[in-house]
């Protein structure tokens, strides 16, 4: 078998989309992957294309200033928190960086001096929501296949290791999620081992314990969702009583019994074992003690870094300018959160959302914050936002647009287009997109602010809030 080619000595030039970095050698662009502008390494060619090269790092011969120590043990294995080793101070340089290359390559439209990106002020336990999957077939450190196979234990609960659906890496200590999250993915553990449980195997789909989400909140309630595979009565009562038993602060415990090969579960049934269906959270209105509460269903979306999501909403709301008098349009409203958010600074706000089940849990949320100038409505962003429903529910004269990673269909584009808002507000969580889409804007509006925010310290994502202003 040949050989993959080695280049020795390459400098690694900048960050790169997707958590790379970019280098040269000759001719071509290298793509690669676990290093940080500044280092200087040997690599070997993963895959090889006309215009590109993507690579490995197999020697570092100098390390960037750039670098940190990883604090995680299981840095490098799982998939999650890529950029531990590079300093936060630098992460933010480089999603600066990315935003302001995708907006210059790909939307090639006028931009004002992009701000400073808005960092987040935790940058570790920062999430609210985790999903840890079982599985029989845990994936095995170097270490563990170097000592022996024999007498290990070859369940886990934990992630997905990167480009294997079918391994998953079993999770000592997680950063991501504040306490008691890894106590509990520990105690379920620890139960279903010593009770004999069935960890799933998903290449045969079989067994009993499929995914684990932990969801917490600001105001201390939890939610628990254990997914299953077999509807085994004695064996889920065990092991919710247990948790009930071993961690009395869970406010919500339920389980998904879910028989198809696959673990969504966006059309599945959610039995509530105990306590309520839905956790709380509470996020503040402006600089006083005015505070929004949120209710969080187990299908529900909100934004897993809640203290930052907060200042997002803020920005969002300080670019569009309110003033008690405008209508607003909120696109893709998912649970109502940037629609109630706004709500007491404008006349009237719509929200449009295509899952169902997020309008009826905006609703809810207008209900207990008593919101009464909001209104929901449900269906394919394309489909629902026409000529006939502006015309109906009144010209906007702001929308604020927070679309998947996707961005905007064109007939959504064309729809904003004929609503003619003064502002539009585009939060995007996927800068390219958002690019593509401001050009198919620009022959009618200007950008007039860019702001980036950091949402999830230690990776390449990044959120960017853009404000465009329409063409006289």
């Amino acid at each position: 078998m040949r050989k993959k080619q080695v280049l020795e000595n390459i400098t690694i030039e900048n960050s790169a989309a997707e958590g790379k970095c970019v280098a040269r050698h000759e001719d071509k662009v290298i793509f690669v992957e676990g290093v940080a502008p500044g280092d200087v390494v040997d690599v070997r060619i993963t895959r090889k294309k006309k215009s590109f090269l993507e690579a490995t790092p197999i020697k570092f011969h100098q390390y960037s200033d750039a670098r940190t120590a990883p604090f995680c043990s299981h840095y490098g294995t799982c998939g999650g928190c890529k950029w531990q080793h590079i300093s936060y101070e630098n992460q933010l340089k480089f999603k600066q960086q990315q935003v302001q290359d995708n907006l210059e390559r790909i939307a090639k439209v006028e931009l004002p001096e992009i701000l400073p990106i808005f960092g987040s002020e935790k940058t570790d336990y920062y999430r609210n929501k985790l999903e840890y999957t079982f599985s029989n077939r845990r994936w095995l450190t170097r270490e563990e296949i170097q000592d022996s196979e024999e007498g290990l234990e070859r369940n886990g609960l934990g992630f997905h290791i990167p480009k294997r659906f079918d391994k998953i890496l079993d999770i000592d200590h997680c950063y991501l999620q504040p306490d008691p999250s890894n106590a509990i993915r520990l105690d379920v553990k620890h139960y279903a081992l010593e009770n004999g449980l069935t960890f799933y195997d998903i290449l045969d789909q079989v067994g009993l314990l499929r995914n684990l989400i932990i969801r917490t909140a600001s105001t201390g309630q939890i939610m628990i969702i254990l997914q299953v595979a077999e509807d085994q009565p004695e064996q889920i009562k065990g092991i919710l009583e247990h948790l009930l038993e071993k961690h009395p602060e869970i406010t919500s415990l339920n389980y998904i019994i879910n028989l198809k090969k696959n673990d969504s579960y966006g059309d599945q049934e959610v039995v509530c074992f105990a306590g309520q269906p839905y956790i709380e959270e509470q996020m503040p209105i402006g600089e006083g003690d005015e505070l929004l509460t949120f209710r969080v269903g187990p299908k529900s979306f909100y934004q897993t870094n809640a203290g930052q999501a907060h200042e997002l909403y803020k920005i969002a709301r300080d670019l569009a300018g309110l003033t008690g008098e405008e209508v607003v349009y909120d696109l893709y409203t998912g649970t109502g959160t940037i629609a109630n958010f706004v709500a007491h600074q404008a006349k009237k706000v719509v929200g449009l959302e295509y899952v169902e089940a997020a309008i009826e849990d905006a609703k809810v949320n207008s209900q207990i914050n008593n919101i009464e100038n909001t209104d929901f409505f449900a269906g394919d962003m394309k489909d629902v936002l026409t000529r006939e429903f502006v015309n109906e529910n009144g010209h906007p004269d702001v929308i604020i647009t927070d679309p998947p990673r996707a961005g905007m269909h064109e007939n959504v584009i064309d729809a904003i287009l004929f609503a003619s808002p003064e502002k539009i507000v585009y939060v995007s969580c996927n800068p390219a997109t958002q690019a593509r889409d401001l050009a198919l804007l620009d022959a009618h509006y200007k950008v007039e602010a860019v702001q980036p925010v950091d949402m999830f310290p230690h990776t390449h994502h990044v959120e960017n809030v853009v404000l465009l202003i329409k063409r006289e």
